[in-house]
């Protein structure tokens, strides 16, 4: 593999012309501000003025990039982002980068925010160059991301595929159990196991129990339970 090849994409060398990024602001002059500043970069902003516009109108995954102010109206910016990675949990679905923006950011809420996942927080006025730079950073992280998160997606369906005895058997072999054990869990014969298991690795185009746990080291059993 190139250095090319197993390098994720930098914030330098990626296209990002027409991606989208979504502003949740209460102030429509700030919002009208930042929308003329990515459309400088073509990229496509779309304005929500509180946090249950968005959660009631938009799908996150659609964007590269959130723009979320913390001091929002009602639902506020940390509740909203709360909620997005809730439900991000529970659906399974992708979340893009998030960046805060506060007018009054302080070391604690930053230490809270940047723990629980956004990519950076600007205080308001930001800086455009460095919101700009904020911005391409988070495509850079987004494009790895969402790359990484499309794989897991097209394995768990490759997964969803399986029969019910086979997803069983699959559980077990990523827990790390020998066939003999394998068989004693499920009451069935080692052969039986072993049928089960050639079966899941032709599907799952892998030729050896450890190349299939390699596979599926970073998506947890109970996706597919």
């Amino acid at each position: 593999m190139t250095p090319t090849e197993s390098s994720p994409p930098s914030a330098l060398s990626l296209d990002t012309s027409q991606s989208k990024i979504a502003i949740i602001d209460d102030d429509p002059s700030v919002r009208n501000s930042l929308a003329m500043l990515l459309e400088t970069r073509n990229w496509i902003p779309s304005e929500f003025e509180r946090a249950t516009d968005f959660l009631a109108h938009a799908d996150p995954s659609q964007f590269n990039c959130l723009l979320i102010d913390v001091r929002i109206p009602g639902t506020n910016g940390l509740e909203l982002f709360d909620e997005l990675i809730r439900r991000s949990k529970q659906q399974n679905s992708y979340l893009p980068p998030v960046i805060f923006l506060s007018g009054h950011g302080d070391i604690p809420l930053v230490v809270r925010v940047l723990k629980q996942g956004a990519v950076d927080f600007l205080e308001k006025p930001a800086d455009h160059r460095s919101l700009l730079d904020a911005i391409s950073r988070a495509f850079a992280s987004d494009a790895s991301a969402r790359s990484v998160y499309q794989g897991q997606a097209g394995l768990l369906k490759e997964i969803a595929e399986l029969t019910q005895r086979e997803r069983m058997v699959l559980t077990e072999i990523v827990a790390g159990y020998l066939g003999k054990q394998i068989a004693d869990h499920l009451s069935i014969s080692p052969k039986t196991v072993e049928a089960h298991r050639l079966h899941i690795c032709q599907k799952l185009n892998v030729r050896t129990s450890m190349e299939l746990a390699a596979k599926l080291r970073d998506i947890p059993p109970s996706l597919w339970q």
